[in-house]
């Protein structure tokens, strides 16, 4: 992929069309499951609740953007530094409790977390209380500016990945682990020369 004439936000952006294309997907089966199995009037809600989920969507969109950025940085290794995040984050992220019970310094952490907008506002829908605009507003403004941090990030560690060579390394890497893998099997070797 990074051998073709393919622009950083040409590859950012088919990242991002196939994370919201399968992530869709997930909640249309969700939203089913959880209606005829459970009964969840999920609408009950209205259209405020798909504008809440946006902000999740755009808060899942940085972490995916941040994480591929960690990976192409550090190599495929990495990625299992990568898989805790999201359960790191639930408790800052107002998940399981209201940020008014929540120790002052997790609070301030809360407030930088997109998601913590959100359940708050879900919070304030379903005990009967009117459209959270306000949480709705700051939610995604720090969506935004993280996303776009994110981005930044990754065109930061890619230029630096291709100036140093390291996408070549990690190829070499790959190639030179399916060798030894090959030789630990008694499986033909990749090398076509010998």
């Amino acid at each position: 992929m990074f051998s073709s004439p393919l622009s950083i936000a040409e590859y950012i952006s088919g990242l991002v069309i196939t994370s919201i294309l399968t992530s869709i997907i997930g909640v249309i089966v969700m939203v089913v499951l959880a209606t005829g199995v459970f009964h969840l009037q999920i609408f009950s809600m209205g259209p405020s609740l798909g504008a809440l989920l946006l902000v999740l969507f755009a808060f899942g969109i940085t972490l995916g953007i941040f994480s591929s950025g960690i990976v192409l940085r550090l190599g495929p290794a990495s990625e299992w530094l990568l898989w805790p995040i999201p359960a790191l984050l639930s408790p800052f992220a107002a998940v399981f409790y209201p940020l008014a019970v929540l120790p002052r310094w997790m609070q301030w952490v809360c407030y930088a977390l997109p998601p913590s907008y959100v359940f708050e506002g879900m919070r304030a829908l379903l005990a009967g209380k009117s459209f959270p605009a306000t949480l709705l507003l700051q939610g995604s403004l720090v969506a935004v500016v993280e996303l776009l941090l994110a981005a930044y990030f990754y065109a930061r560690v890619y230029r630096h990945a291709v100036r140093s060579g390291l996408l070549a390394r990690y190829s070499a890497e790959s190639v030179a682990c399916l060798e030894i893998e090959a030789i630990n099997n008694n499986l033909p070797s990749l090398d076509r020369s010998r």
